[in-house]
């Protein structure tokens, strides 16, 4: 019995054994990033890594002297409601607008996720990248003209883009989107704007219509003209057309 007995203990051991290794084996979704910290090696310059990140693959953390954590990839929405900021020309501005960032899974801005961001709160999250977005939007506007803000808005959102972009990867963030809604100013001066571009396109408007009903008018004159030459014309040759008979009965 004591050999059953052994071999059950054994087995039982090595059942066990395997369970734990295998509990240790961790898939990373493809909504996540899995950061493994702890002892997890060198980086290429032989110095010691905070953390190693992975996504869409799995690794087995070693028991002890390794942990990991996951990172959630959903995108964040924030409301970047910017108030009073000046323009190139010292006006204040309301841009309000929505940004759509997310936790990148470019490897090295990966990275600054994982040192910057693992942890925190989806709310601080968010206002980390707030404040990151308010900045950027105020250097920006800063160095662009009213009208140009207003009327270039693709120039606008590529600057905004560039510039949030760049920073954001410093914290491990990609943009995804930016939505920026109606642009105002407490001195009046784009609406003062819109209604000189509004009277201008009426007044174009009203000189096209004049145009055309001149070209109109004209058209029918040299029409009416035309015809009178036709008909006086033909008067013409039909009388020296009855002259002619005239005389030809007259001769014969």
């Amino acid at each position: 019995m004591e050999p059953v007995i052994i071999i059950c203990v054994i087995v039982v051991v090595l059942f066990a054994a395997i369970m734990a290794i295998l509990s240790r084996y961790r898939k990373c979704p493809s909504d996540k990033v899995l950061v493994i910290y702890g002892k997890v090696g060198t980086d290429k310059n032989g110095q010691a890594r905070s953390a190693r990140c992975i996504h869409g693959g799995a690794a087995f953390i070693v028991p002890i002297i390794q942990s990991y954590e996951y990172m959630d990839l959903t995108p964040i929405s924030i409301n970047v409601d910017l108030k009073n900021a000046l323009s190139r020309q010292n006006i204040r501005i309301d841009v309000p607008s929505r940004f759509t960032v997310g936790i990148s899974t470019e490897p090295g801005v990966m990275q600054n996720a994982a040192e910057r961001l693992l942890g925190l709160k989806l709310m601080e999250i968010q206002e980390l990248a707030k404040d990151i977005i308010f900045g950027q939007l105020r250097l920006i506007i800063a160095t662009m003209d009213i009208e140009e803000i207003n009327s270039d808005r693709d120039k606008f959102l590529l600057a905004v883009s560039n510039n949030v972009e760049i920073e954001l990867k410093k914290i491990g963030l990609k943009l995804i989107n930016v939505n920026v809604t109606d642009i105002t100013d407490e001195s009046g001066y784009l609406e003062a704007l819109g209604k000189e571009a509004a009277a201008k396109a009426i007044n174009d408007a009203k000189k096209s219509v004049a145009e055309k009903h001149r070209d109109g008018e004209i058209g029918q004159a040299n029409a009416q003209k035309d015809q009178r030459i036709q008909v006086a014309a033909a008067n013409a040759s039909a009388i020296d057309g009855e002259n002619q008979a005239k005389i030809e009965v007259a001769q014969s």
